[in-house]
């Protein structure tokens, strides 16, 4: 199965190769990437030389590298994860948002439909449906109503794909996903972020009174369930992901807190985020019932993991804070990357 990933250098696109890889012995993947800040080929590290895989630079808002890449390869699947994605940084600035997740997925389903790809999938969010009270959970016919410039982005996207499906026939999936967790997370998201100061004895920024609940999904269950949309999911159906494990942010702080051994004094609580939903939380039942999949990871054991891999990859750590990681890619692709 030849299978083209897009943003396959971020952090579930990397667990996504790896795992196929893995897991797969019939799968080949080619990555096509632009490489901004958060997409690093190092994240692939564990894979090169593979005969499998295959690296190409550009950009899926760029439509003649894409008809390009299409027309050069027979591909049995399309998996798009080229995002951006942290909900501050849309504040600060929505076009990058606008231009990659809404754009860039056009120009991919436009370029798709014509090289007659067999099997799409969305790969989304559930930011997508906003924010849920103190009780209930996103199930699949959840109106969208996204609140964030990056959410609003993402549902876009989902319709554009439900449209290209309802109007073409286009076999196009999407699948919506809780808070990921795991090894190679880029260090601006909370629990990379959290961690990785608590090792440098540095204060962890805690939006508001920390009582914003969200679940969480490792990246690899994650990957298994986008695996069974590619391969078994019902094209025009949405899948929902979610680690059935709910969590305030304040208790994952407190948990990364004791875990790592540090005192609680190095909480500081700082202005709620804008528009900051309150709670998220996902029903797998469809994802059960259709595509035999669930969460494996429990949580716990889980976060210690991920806690040791950022422990034991220290050098990873400082070369993305750091920004070295972006010289020696800056020399390698003839100074074309994108530093968005």
């Amino acid at each position: 199965m030849l299978i083209l990933v897009t943003g396959g250098c971020g952090f579930i696109g990397s667990e996504f190769i790896r795992w196929q890889l893995a897991a797969n012995a019939d799968a080949r993947i080619v990555n096509l990437d632009k490489l901004t800040y958060a997409g690093n080929p190092e994240n692939l590290a564990a894979i090169a030389g593979n005969s499998r895989y295959e690296f190409q630079l550009g950009d899926i808002a760029d439509r003649s590298c894409v008809e390009g890449l299409l027309a050069c390869n027979t591909f049995d699947g399309v998996v798009n994860f080229a995002a951006e994605s942290h909900v501050d940084r849309s504040l600060l600035d929505s076009g990058p948002f606008v231009q990659t997740n809404v754009i860039g997925t056009q120009v991919l389903l436009d370029a798709c439909r014509q090289a007659g790809i067999r099997r799409y999938v969305q790969v989304s969010t559930d930011e997508v449906y906003g924010s849920l009270g103190s009780t209930g959970k996103f199930t699949e016919e959840t109106p969208l109503a996204p609140n964030s410039p990056y959410s609003a982005s993402k549902a876009a996207a989902d319709m554009l794909v439900r449209a290209y499906h309802h109007s073409f026939g286009f076999p196009a999936v999407i699948t919506r996903c809780s808070n990921n967790y795991g090894p190679y997370q880029f260090p601006e998201k909370l629990l990379p972020l959290f961690i990785t100061n608590l090792f440098a004895d540095l204060q962890v920024p805690v939006y508001g009174a920390g009582t914003n609940v969200r679940d969480w999904i490792h990246v690899t269950d994650h990957c298994r369930g986008i695996d069974a949309a590619l391969r078994r999911g019902k094209p025009g159906e949405v899948y929902n992901f979610g680690g059935l494990t709910e969590k305030t942010n304040l208790e994952i702080t407190h948990l990364l807190l004791d875990l790592i051994g540090k005192p609680h004094s190095l909480i500081r609580y700082v202005a709620d985020r804008p528009g900051h939903d309150l709670r998220y939380a996902i029903d797998c039942t469809k994802a059960k019932r259709e595509l035999s999949w669930q969460p494996e990871v429990v949580f716990e054991q889980g976060l210690r993991d991920t806690i040791e891999w950022y422990r034991t990859h220290g050098d990873w750590v400082a070369r993305i804070k750091s920004g070295a990681y972006r010289d020696y890619y800056q020399q390698q692709y003839g100074g074309r990357l994108n530093q968005a």
